[in-house]
């Protein structure tokens, strides 16, 4: 009887210990997202915007074109520029995905488009989402992509002429 207890309890103990460790492998899995390679628009695209999402400010700052109209003295600057325009920002917030859609080369520039996807409580009938698409326009510049212009989460004065952006 003590033996077939001691086996009974062997089981029951590899069973724990094996749930466990499927929940440690499923927790490390759903970890932060990572940063691509900067070797393709596309790329730079994802990480300018996985930035933003995690307000890593100087990084996301580093995609942007020196060439740019208004372009941000440094990093602080840039930050300050976001919370300036905090609404064009916004959406990057709360349970959203996105992915890039395609890929348009042109000669001089590429824009890449992004469908952002928000994901909510949807009543009945609602399928609890709303998705629509943007661009990124971006140039190679030195020795990487970077961004010259954007439909999100962009400060218009960045690349605007405006006079009131001074």
């Amino acid at each position: 009887m003590k033996g077939k207890d001691r086996f009974l309890i062997a089981i029951v103990v590899g069973m724990v210990l094996l749930v466990a460790a499927v929940v440690l492998v499923v927790l490390n899995r759903r970890g932060q997202p990572a940063y691509k390679p900067d070797d393709s628009p596309e790329a730079a695209a994802y990480n300018y915007l996985l930035a933003l999402r995690q307000k890593d400010y100087v990084r996301a700052y580093s995609y942007l074109s020196p060439t740019l109209a208004h372009y941000p003295a440094d990093a602080d600057q840039f930050a300050q520029d976001i919370r300036r325009d905090s609404w064009a920002f916004s959406g990057l917030e709360g349970e959203v995905s996105l992915a890039v859609e395609a890929v348009v080369a042109g000669v001089t520039q590429t824009t890449v488009e992004v469908r952002q996807t928000t994901y909510y409580e949807g009543g009945l009938f609602d399928s609890g989402e709303y998705s629509f698409v943007f661009d990124l326009i971006l140039k190679v510049e030195g020795e990487g992509w970077r961004i010259v212009e954007a439909e999100r989460y962009w400060y218009g004065c960045w690349s605007a002429t405006w006079e009131w952006c001074d």
